[in-house]
């Protein structure tokens, strides 16, 4: 691989922005030097003027036309001067001297028109720039423009009189660039290209067996990277005979410790024949034994058979209570479904019937709405709609939409909140619900059950409390505990009020339901959990409610659930369980 050189890439790079810098500065001072010549040689000309101007004025004004043109030719004879014209005050030319283009003069008269008595010139050619002044004789206090002069210089003569200053310039510029690239080569070859070949051919040289003679040496006495470079390297050299070492440390030890073990090897061999000899004379004597066990071991077998035959008659009464248990569970379960499913079939009837009503509404303002659109479509075919019909037509229809919208959403809020609380009653599986959220739908299915009385339902639980649970035994628990208040609790009672509240402390939930109703006596208040305790024995209620209640706390939320109650007092559950996230 072709290996490319730092010290040369960062020198080009430092000197190519070098040569740019120097180029630019350079051009800079040309141009500076050529103004400030210009300057001088304008100057100059302004000199002249006040030297010439008064002899040249009475030169044109005597029409001494001979005395002008020897001036003009004094003029032209000065190196600054490469040409001169004299023009009396009608623009006839006395006198025309000099390198410069006569088409070019005369062709631009405009460029001669004078608006002051001198002016700069620096549009005649390319290269050629001037001065002009105008000729004014003064008699008896009336001055009289009688000629102008215009004076020719250029480019020419500005660069004769910087040349040696452009040259030098030059030459300095090169002789610091030379000077520059040959110290900036000695600093680079003996500061970095130098330094990185000893250490690379040192670094070439490393003996894997002898890493201390293998590491690097230089006279670079400077405190740079280099020294760094080189104390990472001996470093490294230095851990690395540090590891060596130890190898060899733990080489011996393992050697060491190979001769214990096969010190240990022998010890256990002769403990081994000691052991093997005593187990033969305690074979013998067991065989001895053997011989009375056997006599012992057939007195045993006809035990075993007497015994045998009890164990399987009993075997066979367990299982036959085994299977009237399962049967017990299985009729339990059944009973237990047919109870949830009941509750979900009056509820199912309570809320198609509660749609019913806003459906039914919700048709009839849709019918409405279907005259009033053909009444006015008769209007138009006919052309007798006006102002006020269409007007009618407006506010009815927006009374027919307002009363369409409203029990509409009403009935779907019904159907939502129902549906959510019977799919999750119907199945086992845990997710996350906001509680009281879920308390208001579960209410919400209920409404049509709660809009036959005047009981109220108040919740105290905030809203950001949100926990992973088996939502439907929550919804089983609440309905029961709801139509219970109803039912039993509320019996002879108008006006009831139930307060759920809700509480998370930690990662338990704590659930409070109490209602003011008739309450239970507290005699009868060990029993209100058990299966068929009811109040409503011969009116339809089967006493599955609370016991399903104790059931779905205990087992489907692995939590627990304490009613309180007195008579006349109303009635009261705990229910606290865990997070089963």
């Amino acid at each position: 691989m072709k290996v490319t050189s730092i010290s040369r890439k960062l020198l080009t790079r430092v000197l190519s922005v070098y040569f740019v810098l120097t180029f630019i500065v350079t051009c800079v001072q040309i141009g500076a030097e050529y103004i400030n010549t210009k300057s001088h040689i304008n100057s100059e000309l302004l000199t002249l003027e006040k030297t010439f101007s008064s002899s040249l004025t009475r030169a044109v004004w005597e029409l001494n036309t001979q005395q002008a043109v020897d001036i003009a030719v004094g003029l032209v004879a000065i190196p600054i001067i490469k040409g001169i014209v004299v023009t009396d005050e009608n623009g006839q030319i006395i006198a025309q001297l000099g390198e410069f283009s006569e088409d070019e003069l005369f062709n631009q008269p405009e460029k001669l028109t004078l608006n002051s008595e001198s002016t700069a010139i620096n549009s005649f050619s390319e290269g050629l720039f001037g001065h002009s002044f105008q000729l004014i004789f003064e008699f008896s206090g009336r001055t009289t423009k009688v000629g102008t002069v215009v004076l020719i210089s250029s480019n020419e003569v500005i660069f004769d009189r910087i040349e040696v200053g452009i040259y030098f310039l030059i030459g300095n510029a090169m002789v610091k660039t030379a000077a520059l690239v040959i110290l900036f080569s000695l600093a680079f070859s003996s500061l970095l290209t130098n330094p990185l070949n000893d250490l690379t051919e040192q670094i070439n040289h490393f003996d894997i067996d002898d890493p201390e003679a293998s590491k690097l040496h230089t006279m670079n006495y400077e405190n740079n990277e280099l020294n760094i470079l080189q104390s990472a390297y001996n470093n490294l050299l230095d851990e690395l005979v540090q590891y060596q070492n130890r190898l060899s440390t733990a080489k011996q030890e393992i050697l060491m410790a190979n001769h214990k073990l096969d010190d240990q090897n022998l010890i256990l061999e002769q403990e081994v024949a000691k052991k093997t000899s005593s187990l033969s004379t305690t074979m013998l004597e067991m065989n001895k034994q053997q011989h009375e066990l056997i006599e012992q071991q057939k007195q045993l077998k006809a035990e075993n058979i007497r015994r045998s035959q009890t164990e399987q008659t009993l075997t066979n009464t367990n299982q036959e209570l085994k299977n009237s248990i399962q049967e017990l569970k299985k009729a339990q379960e059944r009973l237990l479904d047919a109870e949830k499913m009941a509750i979900l079939g009056k509820l199912s009837a309570e809320i198609s019937h509660e749609i019913n009503t806003p459906i039914g509404v919700s048709i009839t303002s849709t019918s409405y709405l279907s005259d009033l659109l053909n009444s006015l479509k008769d209007d138009i075919e006919n052309q007798k709609l006006t102002k006020r019909s269409l007007d009618d037509f407006t506010k009815s229809a927006d009374q027919s939409l307002y009363l369409l919208f409203n029990n509409l959403n009403r009935a779907s809020d019904l159907i939502t909140s129902y549906k959510q609380v019977a799919v999750d009653q119907t199945s086992n599986k845990t997710r996350q619900i906001n509680v009281a959220q879920y308390l208001h739908e579960i209410i919400q299915s209920l409404q049509p059950k709660l809009k036959k009385t005047k009981h109220t339902i108040n919740v105290d639980c905030a809203d950001n409390i949100d926990i992973y649970c088996h939502a439907g035994a929550i919804s089983q628990i609440f309905t029961n505990l709801i139509i219970n208040s109803i039912i039993h609790g509320f019996d002879g009672i108008d006006s009831g009020t139930i307060t759920i509240g809700a509480k998370l402390k930690g990662e338990r939930l704590h659930l409070h339901y109490q209602d003011n109703g008739v309450g239970v006596p507290q005699k009868k208040l060990p029993q209100i959990f058990d299966p068929f305790y009811t109040t409503k024995s011969g009116t339809g209620g089967t006493g599955l409610g609370t016991h399903i209640i104790n059931e779905l706390v205990t087992d489907t939320l692995n939590g627990t659930i304490v009613a309180h109650s007195e008579a006349g007092h109303g009635l009261s559950y705990d229910i606290e369980f865990n997070d089963m996230r």
